[in-house]
C-alpha cells in the first residue's frame, strides 16, 4: 500500500451557488426541473453487474404535488438483500486489490461530476422528491455531498500517514485494513449527503456495502449510483435495494460477514438494530462496528443579555428550514421574561412572512412534508396543544392535504415546560417556547439538560460572555454540536464535525476524521533486520 507517497491537502468547501434571478444555476436548474417532471423513471436495484426489476412498482410523488408521478421504484424482497451481501462479498475480493489512491480518485471525480454535469440533477432529483427548496437542496445534495467526498479522501490519507515509531534494527508500521466482512448503509430521506456519505465513506476505506435508503429517498438515491458508476465505481463495491427495515435488518444481522452498521434514523430502530446484533454476536467473525445519528430535541437557549433580532433569526431558520425536517432543527427555545414579548412579536411576523407552496416556484420558503405518515403524525402533535390548556398557539395550526402535505409553521407557547412538544421529537414546522424568569438562568439550563433524552444540537444566545462561558461548560453533555449565537443546524463538514450523544447516537462525527477510523481495522507489521539467535540473556550469566 503506497500510503506514503500520495497525500491530499485539505480541500476547501464547495461555493454555495445563490440561485439567484438572472443566474445561470437558476435558469438551468428550472430547465432540468421540467425535464425530470416530464419524464416517468422506472427506477431499478442496483446489485453488483445488475439493475434488477421486480415489477412490484411503487410511484414516486412529491410530496407537495401528489397528483404527478415522477417514477415508479422496483420495490425488492429478502432474497435481493442476500444477492445484494453475496454480490458485495465477490467484489471484496477485487476491490480489496485497489491501491487506496485509485479507490480515492473514483470518490473524488464523483465530487467533480457532482459539482457540474450531475448539479442541477442531483438538486432537482431532492427538490421534487423530498420537497426541498432550490437553495435547501444546494446545500445539501450538491455542496455537501461534495464535501464529504472529497474532505473524506484527505482524512483518510492523514490517518493512513499515522505511523508508530521504530527502534534501532526494525520497522514498525500500521496497515489499516478495511473491516473483514460487508458494511450495512441505511439511510434518512432528510438529507440526499447523508445518502450519499453513509455507504460511500465505509467503501473509500475498502468495504463493499449493502445500501438501504428510505423509499422517499429512492428518486435521489438511484441517481446516486448512477454519478457513481460514472465515476467508476466496480459494480458491487455499493449495492442499492429498495427492501423494508426489518427484512434487511433480519438477513444482514444474521449473516456470518456482517461487520458492521452505518445508520441515520430514528432512536427506536437504532436501539433494535443494537439488541439485535447484540443477540447474534456469536454469529460473527469479529464484532460488528456499530455507528448511528439518530433524533434529536434540539435547544435554544437565550441570556437575558440576548439581541433579541439575532435570536428570531436563528429560531426561524432553524427551526422552519426545510420545514423542521432536520434532526438538528430548533424545536424547542427558552426565552427570558425581559425581552419575551418583543421576540413572540418578531417570531409571529416572520413566520406570516413565509410563503408555502411547490418548490418550483422559488419565493416558497416553505414546501411539504416528506409524506402522509408525517404529515398526520405532526398534525398530533398540533391538535394536541391545542387541545391542551397550558398550551396556546402563537402563529400557525393549520394543516392541509388536499394537494400535498402542507403544515403551516406553527409556533406553541406553553406554561408546562415538560409539556409535550417541548420533549418529544416531532420531525415537523413546529417550535414550542417557553418563558423563564429572566434572572433564572441556571434552573433554564437545568431544564435545557434534564428535559429531554437526546444530545444532538443546540444554541446560546447572548451578548454577556460570562453567560455565554457558563452556558458552554454546563451544558458540556447536552448536545454534540453547541453553537454560540447561531441556529443549531447547519454544520460545515471539516468545520463542525457532526453529532451527538446520549440518545441521539454515538457520536462518530461526520465530516471529521473520526468516522472513518470506525470503518478501519489496524493491523500492526513489525520487521527485525538481524533477528537474534541466542535465546539467553545477559541477565542470567552468573558473573
Amino acid at each position: 500500500m503506497s500510503t506514503g507517497t500520495f497525500s491530499y491537502p485539505l480541500p476547501t468547501n464547495e461555493p454555495v451557488l445563490s440561485y439567484a434571478p438572472s443566474t445561470p444555476e437558476r435558469k438551468k436548474l428550472k430547465e432540468v426541473l421540467k425535464e425530470l417532471k416530464s419524464q416517468v423513471a422506472d427506477i431499478p436495484q442496483y446489485i453488483g453487474s445488475k439493475e434488477v426489476r421486480t415489477g412490484n412498482k411503487i410511484a414516486i410523488r412529491p410530496p407537495h404535488e401528489k397528483k404527478h408521478i415522477l417514477g415508479y421504484f422496483h420495490k425488492g424482497e429478502g432474497k435481493h438483500v442476500s444477492m445484494a451481501i453475496e454480490a458485495a462479498l465477490a467484489a471484496k475480493k477485487n476491490w480489496s486489490t485497489y491501491t487506496w489512491e485509485n479507490r480515492a480518485h473514483i470518490f473524488l471525480k464523483a465530487a467533480d461530476l457532482l459539482a457540474t454535469k450531475y448539479r442541477p440533477y442531483i438538486n432537482g432529483t431532492t427538490m421534487l422528491g423530498q420537497s426541498k427548496n432550490a437553495f435547501q437542496a444546494e446545500i445539501d445534495a450538491a455542496c455537501e455531498f461534495i464535501d464529504f467526498l472529497r474532505f473524506n479522501v484527505h482524512f483518510l490519507s492523514e490517518i493512513y500517514k499515522q505511523q508508530p515509531i521504530s527502534g534501532p534494527g526494525m520497522h514498525n508500521r500500521l496497515a489499516y485494513r478495511p473491516l473483514e466482512g460487508f458494511v450495512l448503509a441505511v439511510t434518512p430521506f432528510n438529507f440526499t449527503s447523508i445518502g450519499g456519505n453513509l455507504p460511500t465513506v465505509a467503501a473509500l476505506c475498502g468495504n463493499v456495502v449493502v445500501w438501504k435508503c428510505a423509499y422517499t429517498q429512492v428518486y435521489s438515491a438511484q441517481l446516486i449510483m448512477r454519478i457513481l458508476k460514472d465515476a467508476g465505481l466496480p459494480d458491487g463495491v455499493i449495492n442499492l435495494v429498495y427492501v423494508d427495515g426489518p427484512t434487511v435488518g433480519n438477513i444482514c444481522f444474521s449473516h456470518k460477514d456482517f461487520a458492521g452498521v452505518h445508520f441515520t434514523g430514528s432512536t427506536q430502530v437504532f436501539n433494535s438494530m443494537w439488541s439485535t446484533i447484540g443477540n447474534n454476536i456469536s454469529t460473527y467473525k469479529s464484532y460488528p462496528r456499530i455507528v448511528g445519528e439518530t433524533g434529536g430535541k434540539d435547544f435554544v437557549l437565550a441570556h437575558k443579555s440576548a439581541d433579541p433580532d439575532v435570536l428570531v433569526t436563528a429560531l426561524l431558520r432553524g427551526a422552519f428550514e426545510f420545514q423542521g425536517q432536520k434532526c438538528s432543527a430548533a424545536s424547542r427555545a427558552y426565552i427570558p421574561s425581559n425581552i419575551a414579548e418583543e421576540v413572540k412579536k418578531k417570531l409571529i411576523a416572520g413566520v406570516r412572512q413565509f410563503k408555502m407552496g411547490t418548490v418550483e416556484d422559488f419565493s416558497n420558503f416553505i414546501n411539504a412534508v416528506i409524506d402522509e405518515k408525517s404529515f398526520n403524525a405532526i398534525k398530533r402533535y398540533i391538535d394536541s396543544a391545542k387541545k391542551d390548556p397550558k398550551c396556546k398557539i402563537l402563529v400557525g395550526g393549520k394543516c392541509e392535504n388536499k394537494d400535498g402535505y402542507f403544515i403551516q409553521p406553527t409556533i406553541i407557547e406553553t406554561t408546562n415546560s415538560k409539556s409535550q412538544t417541548m420533549c418529544e421529537e416531532i420531525f415537523g414546522p413546529v417550535l414550542t417556547i417557553y418563558i423563564y424568569p429572566a434572572n433564572s438562568f441556571e434552573k433554564a439550563m437545568d431544564l435545557v439538560d434534564g428535559t429531554s433524552p437526546y444530545a444532538l444540537t443546540g444554541s446560546i444566545i447572548a451578548q454577556d460572555r460570562a453567560a455565554i462561558d457558563f452556558a458552554t461548560k454546563r451544558l458540556e453533555y447536552a448536545a454534540g454540536n453547541f453553537y454560540i449565537n447561531d441556529k443549531p443546524t447547519g454544520a460545515v463538514v471539516g468545520q463542525q464535525p457532526f453529532g451527538g450523544a446520549r440518545a441521539s447516537g454515538t457520536n462518530d462525527k461526520a465530516g471529521s476524521h473520526l468516522n472513518l477510523y470506525r470503518w478501519l481495522s489496524a493491523r500492526t507489521i513489525k520487521e527485525t533486520f538481524n533477528p537474534p539467535t541466542d535465546f539467553t540473556y545477559p541477565f542470567m550469566l552468573e558473573k
